[in-house]
């Protein structure tokens, strides 16, 4: 039996659940085809208990639907799994379970997609027919564990981070975690507080920030260039944690938003991990060179035994094991070619949603205003149906894009709006303006804190930030406007 539709998704996870969304308020038929028994597996089955969501809430919102005014910030792994159910039953959203893909083609002869499905649930095989096809599988369908000279010999416990839950079990153990990216580094302290004697491998330089760092930056990237936002950043963070370099870690040459911008490489949000590391309750160790049974020889040619290894190396794309026809949308890695903000549509009718290299987030309302697609099919009928496939495409694009549609936007129609969201964040810029041309080189950086300094009266103010002193602003209502003009022009 072979089933018929208009769009075709496969996967879903947040990506495929937001377009299908979309879809739906357009009428557009789609079926979502998911291989596991729920949506958004990765959430629900392959990700640690004390997880929460790296970005403040309104930067991590699916199109058409906001998180409750009540809900926190920063949101919990258990609201956000919530909060994705309730998108699923209010956009009528019904993904189709147990259903691997084993290949898709496009038919030229007919102008359709061929999805041949096995329907793991009765072993069965099953086509499905659409004329477009969305590829939302995203970035990280398959957990990845490098090959490691030695690695089958380890005598203890290996499992990827997909599989970690807590540290309840690591109680009195050795725990090496391999990687220092956001899991890694969480999980590491999660360890930590577990009772593990916990080492981590950082073979990279990497940027740590705090959450509202990272939110303060992505509200600054509205209307300030990425390098004066990355200028702004790193003095905070280097105020706040000082020279990482005494403690095993190198910060990048490039600045956290133009990495995350250009590579998809995110700083890494401190949870609390940079404190543990400096009271040396979390050991920083260079890249493994090989493994002999439970001992592990490092780059500095130091051993160390070990109980177990957590792998925190990421995720890898498996869109290449189905997908038969993409017209070199995707390379040899299952990642699109072309960059964000063009990686999206490749030939056909074929698109995806979910590999911008960006992980998740939040759409702001006036993305949804995003310019449409120009359209080259004489065929109406079919023009209106690829133009609401292209407009869900755009509007699911910022779970993704963000940061990047952030950077590149310029002003937007709510700068009003964020002017006034920049008062949450005035003890930082408080601090700042007072400290910066201590530690700044930036010519433009020294202009505006002397713009501003005039402003300065001379009582001092404690600030709860970085525990320092210094002035505090003469009229803070009169500032807001004044650093909204300055941030502006």
């Amino acid at each position: 039996m072979q089933k018929e539709t208009v769009v075709l998704i496969v996967g879903a996870g947040p990506a495929g659940l937001a377009i299908s969304a979309c879809l739906n308020l357009q009428n557009v038929p789609n079926i979502v085809l998911e291989k596991e028994d729920l949506c958004a597996s990765l959430w629900k089955k392959r990700s640690y208990d004390r997880l929460k969501l790296h970005l403040a809430k309104q930067f991590c919102e699916l199109p058409h639907m906001p998180f409750p005014q009540n809900a926190p910030t920063f949101v919990s792994k258990t609201g956000f799994i919530q909060y994705l159910d309730n998108y699923v039953s209010h956009f009528n959203v019904n993904p189709v379970y147990h259903r691997t893909v084993e290949s898709a083609s496009f038919d030229k002869r007919g102008g359709k997609w061929l999805i041949i499905v096995r329907n793991t649930l009765f072993n069965m095989v099953e086509k499905y027919e659409g004329t477009f096809l969305v590829v939302a599988t995203g970035e990280n369908s398959e957990g990845y564990i490098p090959n490691i000279p030695g690695l089958g010999s380890f005598c203890g416990e290996v499992m990827h981070s997909n599989h970690y839950e807590n540290g309840k079990t690591f109680d009195g153990k050795n725990v090496l975690v391999v990687g220092c990216g956001n899991s890694g580094m969480e999980i590491a302290y999660d360890l930590s507080n577990s009772g593990a004697q916990t080492s981590i491998v950082v073979r990279s330089p990497v940027h740590v920030l705090t959450k509202r760092m990272v939110q303060l930056g992505m509200v600054l990237l509205k209307f300030v260039t990425c390098e004066l936002v990355d200028n702004i950043i790193l003095t905070l963070s280097k105020l706040n944690y000082g020279n990482l370099s005494d403690y095993g870690l190198q910060r990048p040459k490039q600045g956290p938003f133009y990495l995350k911008n250009t590579t998809g490489r995110s700083p890494v949000i401190d949870v609390g991990t940079m404190e543990k590391i400096k009271a040396q309750k979390i050991k920083v160790l260079p890249s493994i060179r090989k493994v002999n049974g439970d001992y592990i020889q490092f780059a500095n040619g130091e051993t160390k035994s070990f109980d177990a290894i957590v792998f925190a190396t990421g995720y890898k794309s498996t869109v290449r094991k189905w997908l038969k026809d993409d017209g070199g949308l995707f390379n040899e890695e299952g990642m699109p070619k072309k960059r964000v903000p063009n990686h999206w549509k490749g030939e056909n009718g074929l698109y995806c949603a979910g590999f911008s290299r960006g992980g998740l987030y939040g759409i702001s309302n006036d993305a949804k205003g995003r310019k449409e697609a120009e359209l080259d099919n004489a065929d109406h009928e079919l023009s209106s149906k690829r133009k609401a496939v292209e407009e869900s495409i755009n509007e699911n694009s910022f779970i993704t894009e963000a940061i990047a549609w952030e950077m590149s936007r310029g002003l937007t129609s709510g700068c009003e709006q964020d002017i006034k969201k920049l008062e949450n964040y005035l003890p930082l810029l408080e601090n700042l303006v007072h400290h910066v041309d201590l530690v700044s080189n930036n010519h433009r950086i020294t202009c505006w804190i002397l713009d501003l300094k005039i402003r300065w009266s001379i009582t001092l103010t404690s600030s709860s930030i970085f525990h320092l002193h210094g002035p505090k602003f003469y009229q803070i209502n009169d500032l807001h406007f004044e650093l909204g003009m300055i941030l502006v022009i």
